[in-house]
């Protein structure tokens, strides 16, 4: 094969192999596309997109709740103060870690880059399966919520995996679409979402209810009872989202500033609008009602509120600002898995297909197809075992989405645990210890505080699914984890001893192209 080299912006064709020099931030080998386009996204749109997986408003309407009710933990906007704080302290370490690190594969190239390339392949094997299960999971929340409002509002009775397919086609199309317009789609429905939210707040706060205008929630004392480390799963479940910044590094202008300023404003904004938000409904029924109250009425409860306050079309809005507040989380979900999909196929943990985008959008076509096709065998999974009445939640919501989204937050907290050693392993091999002290103090303590919630999360796993004490179910979800992680560590080791040049690239993302690609030029030349 002959060979030479390529000026800035120009293409050499020799046979079948097209090499490109700077052409826009994409690199094509072999005729394909082997890295995401650079320059799509800036931080609003990355924001947008990250916030956007968070879905407040199923937060505020169903996690909420939930937590007051359920675990009978008054003090949830406390809760959501500290774990802001510990999310932070988090975000230290990872922040400064993506200035280092811009690879699509996120938290198993960071794994990769601190623990080693064997770790790494276990962390992608569990983050793969984790926000897979979180996707899939809400595909069942909303089925059912459209089959509610159709029923309601058309008076069209419908299975509610029929609009849950539907939703399954049309994010499959925005995947293939491109990032920047995801973004906007993002954007705009998280956006208003989050403004009705606001308004109820804002509502709540100026048409207390009996106990007045009152701080209680905020007490520590409120902070007691067997519920609470339960509700720290589920409350640290709602931050989900903005660990995704670094996902897109690639295809960010100047990735390392943008990246990390957006996980900080992530973080301090969910952690304020969760505060604020479960504070506000303490107030509109009264701190000493609230757990009673969220127990007997559940999901309904925001919307009965909202109903008194703002009136029946505020709410009739807010029911259906709820589904496209799910719709741009599936979004969100989709977009993450396919980019760990394109990660993995780019550095040959998966088929080297998967680490192709397509030509018109610059987007993991092959990594959105994957999870697609998952999501639809899943659902007709749970449609198949589903024999109840329309409007009746126990499959698409308390079995779909519980348990799927409870494993895949277990999934995701161990994640940002390994990331948070990972980052001190990380500098500490590169003799920036001392300079990098107080970050990697900081990510000592958050991943102290996650290994702990994730410990948490396995003892208490019969509540967080309502499965009962002596269920299959408390073993068998979890153990899906467990599995993926176990064997992403044998399929690394033996990477590592029958593949060792495929184990060695393991989180190097496109420096590992550019390195092949600098090797089999050289090989021409000879």
């Amino acid at each position: 094969m002959s060979t030479g080299s390529s000026s800035p912006g120009t293409t050499r064709q020799t046979g079948t192999t097209r090499r490109t020099g700077d052409t826009g931030g994409i690199n094509t080998y072999k005729g394909e596309e082997r890295a995401l386009r650079a320059d799509r996204l800036g931080t609003p749109g990355l924001l947008l997109s990250v916030l956007a997986a968070s879905a407040p408003l199923m937060v505020v309407a169903g996690v909420m709740p939930t937590v007051f009710g359920v675990m009978g933990i008054v003090g949830q906007p406390l809760l959501f103060v500290i774990l802001g704080a510990v999310l932070m302290l988090f975000s230290v370490g990872y922040a400064e870690m993506s200035r280092h690190v811009h690879n699509a594969g996120a938290f198993y190239a960071y794994i990769a880059r601190g623990l080693g390339p064997t770790a790494g392949a276990g962390a992608s094997l569990v983050a793969l399966v984790a926000y897979s299960a979180m996707q899939v999971g809400i595909y069942g929340i909303l089925g059912f919520e459209v089959s509610v409002i159709l029923s309601t509002y058309a008076g069209i009775d419908v299975q509610w995996w029929i609009p849950a397919l539907v939703a399954v086609v049309v994010v499959g199309v925005l995947g293939w679409l491109k990032i920047d317009l995801n973004a906007k789609v993002l954007g705009v429905l998280l956006v208003i979402e989050c403004v009705l939210v606001v308004v109820f707040d804002i509502a709540a706060v100026s048409e207390p209810g009996p106990e007045g205008l009152s701080f209680q929630a905020f007490n520590p004392e409120t902070l007691t009872g067997a519920g609470l480390s339960t509700a720290l799963c589920f409350c640290i479940a709602a931050f989900v989202g903005f660990e995704q910044a670094p996902v897109y590094a690639e295809e960010t202008s100047r990735p390392q500033i943008v990246v990390s300023r957006v996980m900080f404003l992530a973080v301090g904004y969910a952690a304020v609008f969760l505060a604020l938000s479960s504070w506000a409904l303490t107030v509109a029924v009264g701190p000493a009602s609230i757990a009673d109250t969220s127990l007997k009425e559940g999901p309904g409860m925001l919307f009965g509120l909202t109903e008194t306050r703002l009136g029946s079309t505020f709410t009739d809005v807010l029911h259906i600002l709820f589904v496209t507040g799910i719709f741009a989380a599936l979004l969100s979900f989709h977009n993450v898995v396919a980019r760990y999909g394109f990660a993995m196929g780019r550095e040959g943990l998966l088929p080297a297909r998967f680490g192709r985008t397509n030509r018109a959008s610059g987007a993991p076509g092959i990594g959105s197809l994957l999870q697609s096709v998952i999501s639809v065998v899943i659902v007709l999974a749970f449609a198949l075992s589903d024999d109840n009445h329309i409007g009746d939640p126990t499959v698409p919501v308390l079995r779909l989405f519980t348990w799927m989204g409870n494993v895949g937050a277990l999934g995701v907290i161990l994640l940002m645990a390994a990331a948070s050693f990972a980052v001190i392993a990380f500098f500490v091999k590169r003799g920036a210890g001392r300079v990098q002290a107080p970050r990697l103090v900081a990510s000592g303590l958050a991943g102290i505080a996650l290994l702990s919630i994730a410990v948490f999360t396995v003892r208490d796993f019969d509540v967080l699914v309502g499965s009962g004490s002596g269920s299959a179910l408390n073993w068998l979800l979890p153990g899906v984890i467990v599995l993926a992680l176990v064997g992403g560590l044998v399929y690394g080791a033996v990477l590592r001893r029958v593949k060792p040049e495929v184990h060695a690239r393991i989180g190097l993302g496109n420096e590992a192209f550019q390195l092949e690609k600098a090797a089999e030029s050289g090989s021409g030349r000879r």
